[in-house]
């Protein structure tokens, strides 16, 4: 998949282009440009380096160290011998620093938002909502590190006292996806940090920037050496092996797709590692014939459009009730064909670049397989004029579940149409399929909603809203969307183990 990453061989190409990279990106804190790993809280360099490309137009961003396995290895001596003091650190000094890195995040926003626009190739606009996502994970579990409750269980016997305490699990690996490179390392870390865990973590290597700045940040916020270890690479499968196979690492969290999932899920078994596994989405997005149209047209572009469409739980399967398809159809066709496409360099835009000339590729192959089938597009359909990875957003109606876009995720900007007679034919469109992440519904009908959401197979439902991920709420699916939940008070049992303590002799 990762198609576009080149390697450079030496230090000097890192040294160059480092000095470039503050005016090229108008940063006003220089110092957060990272071209090392992370590892015990020294910043290091690898024998080679890989490059970052600008998605908008295929430019080399920066070079970056291209870690190996030794490297690997090392995040993972580091992250286990700091972990048995970072265990003992109190709950209020660890609550403590993480509300000065959530400070951080906040008082350097704008910068951390350029490097994710510039990397990634989202819309500024979006990357600032992205960065204060992230950040809201940071503050959120400052405060539950203060709540990690154990329990007094009465006992059957006089003069026992039974207890149950929650012990950090130990060194957890991360590895995020590419699509919310702020947001969802700190989704993962923060959480672990807070209760007592240490981490190594791979960020993806489309997208290594905005968290190696994000460390930096940390080790300002005083975390301490070897506590948060992070190695970027383009040598993904190396990495995860290595820490796949080293029984000091307890625990693995990962977001990307459900074939990678698996694997990593087989590796890990040798040592019964935890797993928090945030795999694909194909959500279904219902419109019923007594919706509020305007609230679900607002909540469908939402829905689907965010990050051009690049999300797990973007709205993947569109289906509008029989009495108000065609209107409803007539609305979204003129506000998709309304959306603004370009580089997040050229000012507001609505849209910009998919990650790679490869997923340009991808959305090409689902609309010609659609079109072969019998669907018809209503607007876009094809590559957008300005080139590379950008793509029209599209519309395509006649669409059939044995189109190749009805049964795998999209991650572009397509919006594929299917129509139902009654809420039953509903559930069963939406419930087939193997991915069980999130679901949306549009209804003004209380009942109806209530009913439909309980007969749904996901972890997540929106009703009569597009926009559904907060870090005071449980994120994560079910069935092949994995396992595990992410923020909310749930988020923290992820990254502890339960203790039974039972003292006698108390008579």
């Amino acid at each position: 998949m990762i198609t576009e990453i080149a390697v450079v061989d030496g230090p000097l190409f890192e040294e160059i282009a480092v000095s470039a990279w503050p005016q090229a990106l108008s940063l006003s804190r220089p110092d957060l440009l990272r071209a090392q790993a992370l590892v015990g809280g020294e910043w290091r360099s690898a024998a080679e380096q890989f490059l970052v490309l600008d998605p908008a137009d295929g430019s080399t961003i920066a070079a970056v160290a291209d870690c190996d396995a030794a490297m690997a290895l090392a995040a993972v001596e580091a992250a286990s011998a700091a972990f048995v003091a970072w265990r003992e650190t109190t709950a209020a000094a660890r609550a403590a620093i993480l509300r000065r890195w959530f400070d951080l995040v906040r008082a350097n926003a704008e910068d951390l938002a350029r490097l994710v626009s510039r990397e990634q190739g989202k819309p500024l606009a979006e990357a600032r909502g992205e960065v204060a996502y992230g950040a809201g994970y940071l503050e959120w579990f400052a405060e539950e590190a203060r709540r990690a409750y154990g329990d007094l269980i009465p006992s059957p016997v006089r003069g026992r006292e039974l207890k149950v305490v929650k012990e950090p699990v130990g060194v957890t690996a991360v590895i995020t996806p590419w699509n919310f490179p702020v947001a969802m390392i700190a989704r993962k870390i923060a959480p672990a940090l807070a209760a007592g865990c240490t981490v190594v973590a791979k960020p993806a290597a489309e997208t290594p920037l905005s968290a190696l700045a994000l460390c930096a940040l940390a080790q300002e916020a005083g975390v301490p050496p070897g506590v948060i270890n992070l190695v970027p690479t383009r040598r993904a499968a190396e990495i995860s092996q290595v820490w796949m196979d080293d029984s000091r690492v307890r625990k693995l969290s990962f977001t990307g797709s459900t074939a990678v999932g698996k694997t990593l899920a087989r590796q890990s078994a040798d040592t019964l590692k935890r797993l928090s596994l945030e795999l694909g989405g194909d959500a279904p997005l219902i419109v019923f014939d007594d919706a509020d149209l305007e609230v679900a047209l607002d909540g469908l572009m939402k829905a689907k459009f965010r990050n051009g469409g690049q999300a797990c739980v973007a709205a993947n399967r569109i289906y509008l009730q029989d009495a108000i398809y065609e209107p409803f159809v007539a609305r979204l066709v003129d506000a998709v064909a309304a959306l603004t496409v370009g580089p997040a360099g050229e000012g507001p835009r609505d849209i910009g670049p998919l990650i790679h000339d490869a997923a340009a590729n991808a959305m090409e192959r689902l609309v010609q397989d659609a079109l072969a089938k019998g669907a018809r597009v209503l607007t876009g359909g094809q590559r957008h004029p300005l080139g590379g990875a950008f793509f029209q957003p599209t519309v395509l109606t006649d669409v059939s579940p044995d189109m190749d876009l009805c049964h795998q995720e999209i991650f572009g900007p397509i919006v594929a149409l299917g129509r139902f007679s009654d809420e039953d034919q509903a559930v069963d469109l939406a419930n087939d399929t193997p991915f069980g992440l999130a679901a949306y519904i549009f209804s003004t009908d209380a009942r109806r909603t209530h009913r439909v959401a309980a007969r749904l197979d996901v972890g997540i439902v929106g009703i009569n809203e597009g926009a559904v991920s907060t870090e005071v709420a449980p994120f994560g699916g079910v069935k092949e969307s994995g396992y595990g939940r992410e923020g909310s008070r749930y988020g923290l049992a992820d990254y502890q183990n339960i203790k039974y303590v039972c003292v006698g002799g108390l008579d």
